[in-house]
């Protein structure tokens, strides 16, 4: 599934993760650096939201306009019966604690998820439909990531995968315990972030991969050396304080979309002329 190029990589996290992350590219867009032409688009829970829409062709100032815009931003869910995105992840960083095999750790984590009581899929599939303008699978590579959570294995689903583009990231984006897992075939499947929240190791093999991850990623050093060793250059955008800020307690918060979206439009403009000098 490699080839050399360019390669951007979208990260997990949250509502506030999909506004920061168009906010971000709009930015960088802005300041003359425009970076949704990537070869290779490889998304993550709510880097998978934002991959698609990329992927639709939509230009991005609309995608930011979807974003920041109350009056224009899709109906989005609040989790009725299952857990808060805050403490989910604390949930997650114990078994982390607790277990020195990722692989083990994944499988309860897909367990949990299985055995939780949240909303329906079909109500769940609908608000993900709602986040992308286009539902087919684009004419270029895009690949979007989920977990097995009966086995903890990593899934990439791309055009060539047979699966409805929808079901795709609404399976990337099945936060354990929060959102229900997703049906595809006869697999049930939990957000690729339970992997890793940005799977950036999948670049290996590309000449320049940018990574914007809206969330502290535990295992980035170790992928960033990964994609090094085999020859590629990687460039890192994460939160600044602003962003943060902008993200609040909650990344799952609905509230937090337009100053999440507002805060990464003024950081990827910031950031443009860094990232134009390596993107080329």
């Amino acid at each position: 599934m490699n080839g050399k190029g360019r390669a951007l990589v979208l990260g997990g996290g949250g509502v506030a993760g999909i506004a920061w992350l168009t906010g971000v590219l709009a930015g960088l867009a802005r300041g003359g650096t425009d970076v949704t032409g990537a070869d290779l688009l490889i998304g993550t829970s709510a880097g998978a939201v934002v991959a698609a829409q990329v992927g639709s062709g939509l230009p991005v100032e609309e995608l930011l306009a979807r974003q920041a815009d109350p009056a224009l931003q899709n109906r989005e869910a609040v989790p009725s019966r299952g857990l808060t995105g805050t403490e989910f992840a604390e949930i997650w960083m114990r078994l982390a604690e607790d277990s020195d095999d990722d692989a083990a750790m994944r499988r309860a984590l897909g367990a949990r998820a299985l055995a939780a009581d949240t909303v329906p899929e079909a109500e769940r599939r609908a608000v993900i439909e709602g986040r992308l303008p286009a539902h087919e699978w684009p004419d270029r590579d895009l690949w979007v990531t989920a977990v097995n959570a009966l086995t903890g294995d990593l899934r990439v689903f791309d055009r060539d995968s047979r699966v409805p583009l929808v079901d795709a990231v609404a399976a990337s984006c099945a936060v354990p315990m929060v959102w229900p897992p997703v049906t595809i075939g006869s697999v049930r499947y939990v957000d690729g972030g339970v992997r890793s929240l940005n799977n950036l190791d999948l670049a290996t093999g590309h000449e320049r991969v940018l990574v914007l991850s809206p969330m502290e990623d535990p295992g980035l050093a170790a992928d960033i050396e990964t994609v090094t060793d085999s020859g590629g250059r990687v460039e890192v955008i994460v939160p600044d304080e602003a962003s943060r800020a902008a993200f609040g307690t909650d990344p799952l918060d609905p509230s937090t979309r337009t100053p999440a979206a507002k805060a990464g439009l003024a950081q990827g403009t910031t950031q443009a002329a860094t990232i134009a000098s390596f993107w080329g």
